[in-house]
């Protein structure tokens, strides 16, 4: 199974890599690997306040808070991909397998890194950083729920906000995919998730609260 991340980047405050894992139960985490030795760490992001959740037993000489700090800043808004083991040349006794084996534990999920309405929504909002554009995306999602008539059919139905979101990111993926056909329901939720935890304060904040005021006016 390919292990979800961002790409590996290259810390300055300490001798290391370090890279972002979706976690198949929510949520992400961050991995560091020092390059001077073969220790390595991982720790969960916090979605509340998009932090890193330090263990008290990971040792601060090796990996410093300031560090994990650098890691979610850099790796902030970055798209996650399916990829391979990240491979370190340390020592002769490192092996692959054991650097990531706590990685390769997680349960099978459903794939959307590999879907064209995922590459289309990346490849449409995401900046010559590489990371994703949150106010473009929402700003012309928010334009299509505004003058969608199968939207405000739904608003008039009392459908739920997720259902709603769910609909316009259908709509949208499919648009920017040059697909005619809708993902299915679990699909659409996949994709919402994968692309929601790539930043901890929620991709799709802005598109919601413009349902929930729309919601407010019926």
């Amino acid at each position: 199974m390919n292990v979800i991340r961002t790409k590996a980047i290259e810390l300055d405050t300490i001798p290391a890599i370090a890279y972002k894992i979706k976690l198949a139960s929510g949520g992400s985490g961050i991995k560091l690997h020092r390059t001077d030795r073969e220790d390595t760490v991982f720790t969960v992001v916090d979605k509340r306040t998009g932090g890193a959740v330090i263990d008290a037993g990971i040792d601060p000489d090796l990996f410093p808070e300031a560090a994990f700090d650098e890691a979610i800043e850099t790796l902030a808004g970055m798209p996650y991909s399916s990829r391979g083991k990240v491979k370190l040349e340390i020592t002769e006794k490192k092996d692959d397998e054991e650097v990531d084996a706590d990685e390769d534990d997680q349960p099978d999920e459903i794939d959307m890194l590999s879907s064209p309405e995922f590459k289309a929504v990346i490849e449409r909002y995401s900046d010559e950083t590489g990371r994703i554009n949150y106010v473009l995306m929402n700003k012309q999602f928010i334009q299509f729920a505004a003058g969608s008539k199968v939207v405000n059919e739904m608003v008039s139905k009392k459908a739920t906000v997720e259902e709603i979101v769910l609909f316009v990111l259908k709509n949208r993926a499919a648009f920017l995919a040059g697909r005619k056909d809708f993902v299915s329901d679990d699909e659409a939720k996949a994709l919402y998730a994968v692309i929601d935890e790539i930043d901890p304060r929620s991709a799709f904040k802005e598109l919601s609260l413009h349902i929930r005021r729309m919601m407010s006016k019926r």
